[in-house]
């Protein structure tokens, strides 16, 4: 086990110092400047939606999860406080499977 963590330690070192590596052209430019921005909202977004509604094996699962996420994102649209979006979504989920709804 141990050299499996040392192994990923170590690959991720390597996959960092490889970014400092790449030429700034290549990184500069308005294209990748705009994939840049937008890639961390893509990869967080999807994970978001596979952690809300993955199953075990693979299925779709709609539970208190989904309700909790739904009440964080109509509390962002509102612009609330993100400390409030967390916990409002955190006891909503309580409360739904507390109710035994999810």
């Amino acid at each position: 086990m141990w050299l499996v963590v040392v192994t990923a330690c170590v690959a991720c070192y390597l996959l960092k110092l490889a970014g400092y590596l790449v030429p700034e052209r290549v990184v500069s430019g308005e294209r990748s400047g705009r994939i840049t921005t937008l890639l961390p909202v893509a990869l967080l977004s999807g994970l978001v939606v596979v952690q809300t509604v993955a199953g075990p094996g693979g299925q779709l699962v709609v539970d208190a999860r989904v309700v909790a996420v739904g009440v964080a994102v109509g509390l962002l649209l509102l612009r609330a406080n993100f400390l409030v979006v967390v916990l409002a979504a955190g006891a909503v989920a309580a409360l739904v499977r507390a109710v035994g709804w999810g």
